[in-house]
């Protein structure tokens, strides 16, 4: 009985041995099985979902070392209505926001070209947002026309410091005032660099002629085109020993800041005009540099022909030869001054009419507005110019009545100085002006 027994036992532990090994083998085939999915996954996967891999490991909580700081530079942001790089208005003020870069290590962003031709349907409020949720503290509008944006987004965004270029809303003696904490107001005295302008064209003129080449008309264009008529009035007079009667000052407008074709005139055919009608000066009141291109194009046919372009310290480098002088903005001082304020907690809702440091009107730290005298400018009108400067800084104002309005109105009495209510808010050219005082 015990073979049989034995004969079972040697069956259960073949059996037994059987069993172990399939087990053994149906594991491995399960941990193939497993595996499997992802080999195919990864050979026949199709592009889109082997590309979002990425994107999925992007959302996983960074490390330490990957997290972003939350502390870094103070941001300002910057709207200007031109091409940064116009070697005028707009690029005077980008390269102040670079200064103040360098000099605080704050960090600066901005948009270019901020104006209804180069971006329709997009206004600057809009674009001042862009610049907050880049992380802006502080905006800055640097165009006259920006004026109704740059209020209504102040009130909007109390948290945001808002600097106007050129307006007036803040001033409190002025006809706009409103009280708006977050805003501030910043301009330069370029009435006085204008006068130097006009001192030099009347100083050069050969024909008596003076063209100024306008953008279009409002109060600070009015009082700018009529104080390069003073300036010039009274180097025609005082320097030159002639009658005033004698000198022609026209202006034409050309309707905005530079052009736009189909919208203004043209100023490179403006600046023709002068130049074509005896007029051998054009003093520029726009962005952009066509009176000093189109002084060079008649200068090389053999014309006399000069210009005096604006705004930036470096536009006589487009035609230095005929280049007379550059009365330009430098509007560092009053930038720094601003983001700084901003930037300490010190802020205050302000004014700010900034005029030349008369020690050295081309101060890069402490002068608002300077000069620049061109190549184009003789020796002996050079030391003209610089002893009107000195007139200037002596306290010499041409803003003394009496003066008269173009229509023949008594703006200022006899030994009248004029208030500064007065000077900005010019209602009119002057008398002895020829062109438009208002819009049609």
């Amino acid at each position: 009985m015990r073979k049989p027994h034995w004969r079972w036992l040697a069956l259960a532990l073949l059996m037994a041995l059987a069993v172990a090994a399939l087990a053994a083998c149906g594991g491995k085939q399960e941990e193939a099985a497993t595996a499997a999915p992802k080999e195919e996954m990864t050979e026949a996967a199709p592009k889109e979902a082997t590309e979002a891999a990425p994107k999925e490991e992007a959302t996983e909580a960074p490390t330490e070392e990957a997290a972003p700081s939350e502390e870094g530079p103070f941001v300002f942001g910057l709207l200007l209505v031109g091409p940064y790089n116009d070697h005028g208005w707009s690029q005077a003020h980008y390269e102040a926001g670079k200064r103040v870069e360098e000099a605080t290590g704050f960090k600066m962003i901005y948009v270019d070209k901020v104006n209804p031709a180069d971006r329709p349907g997009t206004t600057s409020a809009q674009l001042a947002q862009e610049l907050v949720d880049q992380g802006a503290k502080v905006v800055i509008f640097n165009s006259d026309d920006m004026k109704d944006d740059a209020t209504a987004f102040a009130k909007e965004h109390p948290d945001i410091f808002v600097v106007h270029i050129s307006g007036d809303q803040v001033w409190k003696e002025g006809q706009n005032y409103e009280e708006v904490p977050n805003l501030a107001n910043l301009m330069g005295r370029m009435e006085y660099g204008k006068m130097i302008a006009g001192c030099a064209a009347a100083l050069t003129t050969q024909t008596g002629q003076i063209g100024y080449l306008g953008p279009l008309i409002n109060d600070e264009t009015r009082r700018l085109a009529s104080s390069a008529y003073l300036g010039a009035k009274y180097c025609w007079e005082n320097y030159r020993g002639q009658d005033p009667a004698d000198l022609k000052f026209k202006v034409t407008w050309i309707g905005f800041w530079f052009h736009i074709p189909g919208v203004t005139l043209d100023p490179t055919q403006v600046a023709d005009d002068f130049f074509q009608n005896g007029y051998d000066v054009v003093i520029s009141g726009i962005d952009t540099t066509e009176a000093l291109v189109e002084a060079k194009k008649f200068a090389d046919q053999g014309q006399q022909a000069w210009a005096v372009p604006y705004d930036f310290e470096g536009a006589c480098e487009e035609a230095p030869d005929v280049c007379l002088g550059v009365p330009y903005f430098n509007w560092y001082p009053g930038y720094k001054q601003l983001i700084e304020a901003a930037q300490s907690g010190n802020w205050q809702s302000q004014f700010l009419w900034l005029g030349p440091d008369w020690n050295d009107i081309n101060n890069p730290e402490t002068s608002s507005v300077g000069f620049i005298k061109g190549p184009g400018l003789s020796d002996d009108a050079a030391a003209q110019v610089d002893q009107f400067i000195g007139e200037l800084a002596g306290g010499l104002n041409l803003w003394t009545g009496p003066l008269y309005l173009q229509d023949g109105t008594q703006y200022l009495q006899d030994g009248e100085t004029a208030t500064d209510q007065q000077i900005w808010y010019l209602p009119q050219l002057l008398q002895g002006m020829e062109g438009q005082s208002v819009s049609e």
